[in-house]
């Protein structure tokens, strides 16, 4: 009995040194809805900004960034066509496809921004691509209308120009909302119409369909002359005639032209 005793008081004992030793800590308040802290100090509270903010600003920032860091003109070139500007260079592009008026295939391509200002890759229409190009990498040219020339890479796996493309777009300033007419004139070679979406005039906005039309009938005739020439037969030369001299009639004198010549 006295053995068991001995133990109830040494735990009791215990016991209470450990809560004498323990140091009291404080009671944190509980916070309500629509109730804020008091706070001792009379500056403005500074606005917390939430972990999803904080990360959609990074991501626009980065994304904004990596954007720009591609993009190869300067930054004060960069166009963005509305809807209306990208319909009316479309339309006048689709006119002046019809007036080519010969046999070669063509279609028409609108540009975006990844066609003119970065990567440079310019997807064609697969159907077009099926029927009239190859199904391996092949080496193209594209001819602009004053007849300069640029040597590109077609892929017909991806049905789509990569290289050389970057500097036909670039060296013709190309932009967003630009539609452009291609014309296969030979098996590996295209001539390129350009429909600009940002003219230099508002009324030269207002006739583009017209121009459009105006373009493919002077391309189609312009073909048609080169044809003309080639069949054109040599003109004669013809050489003028010149009459004889009559010494006779000096030597009867007892003249030669020379002495004659030199008396008068």
């Amino acid at each position: 009995m006295a053995k068991g005793c001995t133990t109830n008081n040494y735990e009791g004992a215990r016991k209470q040194r450990l809560e004498e030793n323990q140091p009291c800590l404080p009671k944190l308040a509980q916070k309500t809805d629509g109730v804020v802290e008091p706070r001792r100090s009379s500056r403005a509270r500074n606005p917390v900004s939430s972990y999803r903010e904080d990360v959609s600003n990074i991501r626009s920032r980065s994304r904004q960034s990596s954007w720009e860091s591609y993009v190869v003109r300067p930054l004060d070139e960069i166009k963005v066509a509305t809807e209306g500007k990208r319909i009316r260079a479309l339309e006048a592009a689709e006119a002046l496809q019809m007036n080519l008026k010969t046999s070669h295939p063509s279609f028409v391509k609108s540009m975006v921004r990844s066609h003119v200002y970065s990567c440079f890759w310019l997807g064609l229409p697969s159907k077009f691509c099926k029927e009239h190009l190859p199904k391996t990498l092949n080496d193209m040219i594209l001819e602009d209308e004053n007849d300069s020339k640029y040597e590109a890479v077609y892929i017909g796996k991806r049905s789509g120009l990569s290289g050389g493309w970057r500097a036909f777009a670039l060296d013709h300033k190309l932009d967003d909302g630009d539609a452009l007419v291609f014309e296969l004139i030979e098996a590996a070679k295209f001539k390129v119409y350009i429909v600009r979406a940002f003219p230099n005039s508002v009324e030269k906005e207002d006739t583009l369909e017209e121009e459009g039309t105006m373009r493919g009938k002077k391309a189609a005739s312009n073909g048609e002359s080169e044809s003309k020439k080639s069949k054109k037969p040599k003109q004669a030369i013809v050489h003028e005639h010149k009459e004889p001299v009559n010494r006779k009639n000096f030597k009867e004198e007892g003249k030669t032209p020379a002495t004659k010549a030199t008396k008068r």
